[in-house]
């Protein structure tokens, strides 16, 4: 029973972890604006991702891997948007 309650617990973490830039990146996308898009916390997010899903392959652990993989793709979202939507020729 304990596999399954660890089991069901970082399912339920990895999922968290992945759809929480859902609503940042549906947001921005509306709006094309990421002004409140902090660069400096996107930019460390998705190095840690990077550096999760690193560790994840060399140790095997598949779960790791894709549950940050997969967030990794969201977090560069939001950055690559962040970089998109800069404001580089906008008014003002």
């Amino acid at each position: 029973m304990s596999d399954l309650v660890a089991n069901v617990v970082g399912t339920a973490a990895a999922l968290c972890s992945i759809t929480s830039f859902a609503p940042q990146m549906i947001k921005i996308w509306k709006e094309k604006d990421a002004s409140a898009v902090s660069l400096k916390t996107y930019s460390l997010t998705v190095t840690c991702f990077v550096l999760w899903t690193i560790y994840g392959v060399l140790t095997e652990a598949w779960p790791i891997t894709i549950a940050n993989a997969c967030a990794l793709v969201m977090a560069a979202g939001v950055l690559a948007m962040k970089w998109r939507f800069s404001g580089a020729g906008r008014p003002g």
